[in-house]
């Protein structure tokens, strides 16, 4: 019998890296703006910090903010836990995911109408990275994401997110279709995004101006997945301008985040 395909996704490998020598539960942030935003964050609990000489000049003020003494390493003995392409600026520092807090918690409309992203099966830590720079950029209340099958937290979705992981609530929770159908509960319309769709997001958004909307996206290639599809309440496309059009997740995320903002 021929022996199974044991190549793990590239989000495993990098998320197994950033985790060699860290504590249970803890990851490695790198890059000035990562560091620079999680030391300023207050619900950010930080372990461990390491710095060259010209990357603690660079964060003193935010150093002095969290209150953590660092540990100064010559840029030549930089030993850290990382991917070797990881782009560190001599700035890294050990930490543990964040706790938002739970779905109702976070997304209940509270007499507004708010945005949320659904994402299934997107793994690619860069494109959840991007679509939460993008979801702080237009408002969107959280992005929801399945424990399983979805991007953690990293120091590469860290480094994408460019400062939104700190600040963008990200909540990784135990099913999808069963999140979705609270948000229905509360209020919510749900919009799944798909090519092949018949009707396009802003007509589906005209028609719902007045309710908090959940957009939900899939991962490129296979899309959403059918229990995900059944639970939304319209399927919608993005207008493309020639017969044939296909965004990166992280893209379209954008360009539908962009269009529910305008409502």
């Amino acid at each position: 019998m021929a022996p199974r395909n044991s190549k793990k996704p590239t989000w495993v490998v990098e998320k197994e890296r950033e985790r060699a020598g860290a504590g249970p539960g803890s990851f490695w942030l790198f890059g000035i703006h990562a560091v620079r935003d999680a030391l300023l964050n207050p619900k950010r609990e930080k372990k461990r910090l390491i710095l060259t000489k010209n990357a603690a000049d660079r964060l003193a003020e935010a150093i002095t903010a969290s209150g953590i003494t660092p540990e100064i390493k010559e840029a030549r003995e930089f030993d850290v836990p990382l991917d070797a392409q990881s782009v560190h600026q001599g700035a890294v520092m050990e930490v543990t995911p964040l706790d938002w807090g739970g779905l109702s918690e976070v997304c209940a409309p509270r007499g507004e109408n708010p945005i949320v992203l659904l994402l299934d099966r997107v793994t690619d830590p860069h494109n959840v990275g991007a679509i939460l720079r993008s979801a702080e950029v237009f408002g969107a209340r959280a992005v929801i994401a399945p424990q399983r099958n979805s991007a953690p937290e990293t120091g590469a979705l860290a480094k994408t997110a460019s400062g939104a992981l700190e600040r963008q609530p990200y909540l990784r929770i135990q099913n999808l279709a069963t999140s979705m159908r609270a948000l229905r509960e509360m209020g919510y319309f749900i919009i799944g995004l798909d090519g092949t769709a018949e009707t396009d997001i802003d007509t589906e958004l005209a028609k719902s101006a007045h309710m908090p909307i959940a957009l939900a996206l899939g991962a490129e290639g296979p899309g959403l997945r059918k229990l995900t599809l059944d639970t939304c309440d319209i399927i919608a496309k993005i207008r493309f301008a020639a017969d044939f059009g296909s965004l990166n997740v992280s893209n379209a995320a954008a360009v539908a985040l962009y269009s529910a903002a305008r409502r």
